[in-house]
Order: structure tokens, then sequence, then C-alpha cells
């Protein structure tokens, strides 16, 4: 049976500045568990805390440039370019160029906070 999703929704980011979470499919807008598919639009000089999140993310940056500083190297991913992250591995997102960025986050399986394990982070974002 198909699922029609009419529109996204707006979940709440973590980071020092604000920054737009589109969740078109996900535990928050269609509570699908298995997959969560966003669009996400940073900020230049936006920064979230590191996690050690337990599911594998793809991350396909769209405009801007995307800093992903991993436990083994800082990758700096550019329009077009993408990067998957295996579950487990010390991670931390940013935006540091001012224009940015805007890019495409699918997790298996969804998105949770309990499964994203941000550090120093005790509030629930959705």
């Amino acid at each position: 049976m198909a699922t029609f999703i009419e529109k996204p929704i707006l979940v709440q980011a973590s980071g020092n500045k604000p920054k737009v979470i589109e969740e078109y499919i996900g535990r928050a807008n269609s509570k699908t568990t298995t997959i969560s598919v966003a669009r996400m639009v940073s900020p230049g000089g936006w920064e979230e805390p590191p996690q050690h999140p337990l599911f594998t993310e793809y991350t396909l940056v769209l405009k801007g440039l995307l800093r992903v500083e991993t436990q083994n190297g800082t990758f700096d991913v550019r329009e077009k370019q993408a990067l998957i992250m295996e579950p487990g591995e010390r991670v931390r997102y940013s935006t540091p160029n001012p224009e940015g960025a805007e890019y495409i986050a699918i997790c298996l399986p969804a998105f949770s906070f309990e499964t994203v394990r941000r550090v120093g982070e005790t509030k629930k974002p959705y």
C-alpha cells in the first residue's frame, strides 16, 4: 500500500544556531522506524555536539559545504558529493562557510533521540 507524504514536518535541531530540518519520512512525520529521509538547511557557522549514532547515515550535499569530523579524519563534503557514516563512529557535523549548506540525510534505521547519542545533550528534540 502506498503512503503519500503531503509535506515534511519541521523537527527541532541541535546546535549553536537555528537549523531547518524538514523530515519527509521518519519517526516524527510518517511514523516510519526503518528509515528517515530529511532535508537540512544549516546556516554558516552552525555546529552540533559530537554524537555516536547507532544508525548508518547517508548524506548528500546539494549546496554549500558540510564539514564532517570523525574519529579517523575530517571531510569537507561539497555540492554533489556524499558521505556514508557507519553506526557507532564518533561524528560531528558543522557548516563553517558563511553560505551554510543544504543537504539530504538518510538514516537506517530511522533517526531517533535514543540512537543518535549526542555528547552532553539531555533534551529530546521531538
